[in-house]
């Protein structure tokens, strides 16, 4: 099989775990890496813990090939992703000049500069993540980037992340059709399909509605004509159970 650059998102933040606010990052995160060759294949929701997160943190940056983190980058005083990645690294955190200088930019009382400056802080061998909002940047360390937990704020950071910066590879493209039919039943023909294709992945996902149920299946990867030709395997499949795929 082709190697993959894989993705790993570890989502931080007591607030998505108290269902409170409901995470986007992650749809968004895995359609924007799948177009510079990047397959998001695991991800986590963790608290704010810093036991957790560091462990968390380098469990998964020996795993994966790029990992990415979201939320606690904040100026308040559980905003305490800095401080594990540092401690994940073994390095100290210092004020980044190109980050206070941004943050500084905006007047405010002495303790609310001081808050604010918490998001300039960045452990040692860091590299910045751009921010097209104008507003504080994030890093990257190793090969953990670290991000804003606001969707709007986090997708302009992701959309600095660069093919060559992330090791990635030829865009993710998928294929998909669906049919009447149970996943029970279509199950041995689509792993012999599987089998024929170690480069693409299918999968098959039930849907319910008001004219029956039946299955979705999905093809992923990276060479567009094994894609086709997994397709058409597919589709001659359903034609051989007696029905008609129809575009998914």
């Amino acid at each position: 099989m082709k190697k993959v650059t894989t993705g790993c998102l570890i989502i931080i933040g007591n607030e998505i775990l108290s269902g409170r606010t409901q995470d986007t990052n992650l749809q968004h995160l895995a359609k924007a890496l799948n177009e510079v060759g990047v397959r998001m294949v695991h991800a986590r929701v963790i608290p704010d813990v810093e036991d957790i997160i560091v462990e968390t943190v380098n469990e998964c940056r020996k795993a994966y090939d790029n990992v990415f983190t979201t939320g606690g980058i904040g100026p308040t005083h559980d905003d305490i992703t800095a401080d594990c990645i540092a401690k994940a690294f073994g390095k100290a955190l210092y004020l980044h000049p190109d980050i206070e200088a941004i943050i500084r930019k905006r007047e405010a009382p002495p303790e609310v500069m001081a808050s604010r400056l918490r998001m300039a802080r960045v452990p040692e061998d860091s590299v910045l993540i751009d921010n097209p909002t104008g507003g504080p940047q994030g890093f990257q360390i190793g090969n953990v980037y670290v991000m804003a937990g606001v969707p709007m704020v986090m997708q302009a950071m992701v959309s600095t992340l660069t093919k060559e910066r992330l090791g990635g590879g030829e865009p993710v493209r998928s294929r998909s059709v669906g049919a009447y039919l149970s996943e029970g039943q279509v199950a041995v023909p689509l792993g012999e399909i599987q089998d024929r294709h170690p480069d693409v992945d299918l999968g098959s996902y039930p849907f319910y509605r008001q004219d029956g149920y039946g299955t979705n299946l999905v093809m992923r990867g990276t060479d567009e004509a094994e894609l086709d030709v997994m397709l058409e395997e597919v589709r001659q499949m359903i034609v051989g159970f007696g029905q008609e795929p129809f575009e998914d």
